[in-house]
């Protein structure tokens, strides 16, 4: 496989820190990787919950999958495998690249151990070092960028995937490498004026950003405002009281039909014995609800009925809604926003389809399938949560998850139209 197969170099693409400056940030997230299973055995490494989720040792396995394939093929001199299976077992979705290991079946691979990969890991490292200090080319940096970011995905990805690997355990372990827990406050909810009018959404500086945040454009946002905190856990816990999952009123038909199948009656992760035995099991344990705590984990179908029933049960919230992304941006970059808990507690629900932005272009080659394939069937959620590593997170940052997933740290905040 060529350079020119891989990728195309253009404005997207062109590096935005030194080769001494991207050494230490690949380093540090290596080792950050390392750091998450400390606390971990090789049987949790090696466990898979449900399709969705992966286990910790194929999460460590795949970015170092990406480094070999995508960094070293194309520009190391000799480049040999490490073990040339492993291109199969540990590639995710890249139909470019070759064939793939079931998604479904990622928990069966007992081989190879945790030990090997965490020696190929070591051995690819070493290598990808190696390179940068004798390559500073524009294109290998801009790669090397783009496997640091692709894996500060996947560690907060590790983290919820074995959130929801321990729940499945009636020991509820907990994971205690650090507190995950956050932090609440018992704030009134008001109504801050929104950003209106034609708006400049994007990603527009000298530094690295995915494709989906491209190009720049403006978005014309009407008259709304914005809720200053996310919606709390005492809040979710009046739509319950109030008979919230059982009133198909305030449910989409899809999420009214999934709720059913499903028989969902709470958040995620909510241990309800009685109302005065209220837990959620988090990665810190098993704890008594945080009333003024944002809820978290619920799907995009639960977000929405309890904007609707907000709407019409709640005084202070009439006319509640999820807000567009577009409004959410334009809040998050503005000075009205500061205090607001936009990141770093949950993930929060928009009401806007994961689609391209006027004139998007992809990624060149087998790099362009990290967004673009994806834009169908997905909602977008902005921000980012406890899980998420620090400096991974930006105002025009777009995660994008489909309408019935919740075992990601996914929120809300409300939005309504007017002042």
């Amino acid at each position: 496989m060529t350079i020119s197969l891989l990728y195309m170099l253009d404005k997207t693409s062109s590096p935005s820190v030194s080769a001494n400056a991207l050494l230490e940030q690949f380093q540090s997230s290596r080792q950050y990787s390392c750091d998450l299973i400390k606390n971990l055995t090789a049987e949790d490494c090696q466990s898979q919950s449900m399709e969705d989720a992966s286990p910790a040792k194929w999460h460590l396995a795949h970015v170092t999958w990406f480094y070999e394939v995508m960094v070293l093929k194309p520009f190391e001199e000799n480049f040999a495998f490490w073990n040339p299976a492993f291109a199969v077992l540990f590639n995710s979705y890249y139909n470019g690249i070759g064939d793939k290991h079931p998604r479904t079946q990622r928990g069966l691979l007992t081989r190879p151990a945790l030990s090997e990969v965490l020696e190929w890991r070591k051995n690819i490292e070493d290598r990808v070092k190696k390179l940068l200090k004798k390559n500073s080319s524009p294109d290998l940096l801009w790669l090397i960028q783009v496997g640091i970011n692709h894996e500060q995905q996947h560690q907060e990805l590790l983290l919820t995937d074995i959130h929801h690997l321990f729940s499945q355990n009636s020991l509820f372990p907990a994971y205690a490498l650090q507190s995950n827990a956050v932090s609440s406050k018992d704030t009134p909810c008001q109504w801050l004026a929104g950003v209106s009018g034609l708006v400049e959404i994007g990603f527009d500086k000298a530094a690295f950003h995915f494709d989906n945040e491209e190009p720049v454009h403006m978005a014309l946002n009407p008259i709304h405002s914005m809720a200053n905190r996310l919606v709390s856990n005492a809040e979710w816990l009046q739509f319950m009281q109030d008979g919230g999952y059982q009133n198909f009123q305030w449910w989409l038909d899809a999420g009214w039909a999934w709720l059913q199948a499903n028989q969902i009656s709470a958040p995620l992760y909510w241990n309800i014995k009685t109302e005065a035995q209220l837990s959620r099991f988090s990665l810190d344990g098993n704890s008594a609800l945080d009333m003024h705590a944002p809820v978290a984990n619920i799907s995009y179908f639960e977000a929405d009925a309890f904007a609707r029933w907000a709407s019409q049960n709640i005084p202070n919230l009439s006319g509640a809604r999820l807000p567009t992304e577009f409004e959410w941006e334009a809040f998050a970059k503005s000075h009205l926003a500061q205090s607001t808990d936009l990141f770093g507690k949950v993930w929060q629900w928009t009401s806007s389809n994961y689609n391209p932005y006027p004139g998007y272009r992809p990624w060149a080659g087998a790099a362009g399938e990290y967004n673009g394939k994806f834009m169908v069937n997905q909602m977008v959620i902005r921000g980012s949560s406890a899980y998420t590593p620090a400096g991974h997170s930006r105002a025009s940052y777009r995660n994008f998850f489909p309408t019935h997933a919740r075992w990601q740290m996914t929120g809300l905040r409300l939005a309504k139209d007017g002042l």
